[in-house]
């Protein structure tokens, strides 16, 4: 007697990924190939190469730089260091995430950097205004210590950190 094979066993078993990334909805197909979120492929490739949302920067690729951070449900967390099929169903907000949808101003902490020139080639700020965010979510008057801390696994090779602790502090306190 001949065996009648299932057909949905030759079908291949399709797997997505679900991120919300600033707010928006994404269900990415995980797989090998054109479109797909490769098993290999980290979150911050996935967040620049795939969604084009280039403002999280990648450079040691090591989770050494912190130049790739973003909030993963309201905590800090090196977008280089987690593979993209680790995330489904988690929530991120990039540096893009932070200005105001609506009126399109820059986020407080945003606008201290640029008043206070806290950057200089700007690689790795995206990175520190991430970490810094995580820092006044969690406690919104925090004290120099504290910043000089949050930053501390975030590495600049342009300037000095001194103008990012104060712009920091400038929004610490403020209840922002």
């Amino acid at each position: 007697m001949n065996e009648i094979k299932s057909s949905s066993a030759n079908v291949e078993e399709r797997r997505y990924i679900s991120l919300t990334v600033n707010d928006q909805q994404y269900q990415l197909e995980a797989g090998t190939g054109a479109g797909k979120v490769d098993p290999s492929d980290t979150l911050s490739f996935t967040l620049r190469d795939t969604l084009g949302l280039t403002g999280t920067k990648v450079s040691c690729d090591g989770g050494a730089c912190g130049g790739c951070t973003v909030h993963m449900d309201g905590q800090a967390v090196l977008s280089c260091m987690l593979l993209t099929i680790e995330c489904d169903g988690k929530a991120f907000t990039t540096i893009e995430g932070l200005k105001n949808p609506r009126t399109g101003k820059l986020d407080p902490l945003q606008q201290s950097f640029i008043d206070h020139t806290a950057f200089q080639c700007g690689f790795c700020t995206p990175g520190m205004i991430m970490s810094a965010k995580a820092l006044l979510n969690e406690n919104p008057s925090a004290t120099e210590e504290e910043v000089k801390e949050a930053l501390s696994g975030n590495f600049c090779r342009c300037i000095s950190h001194y103008q990012v602790v104060r712009a920091v502090m400038a929004v610490s306190g403020k209840g922002r």
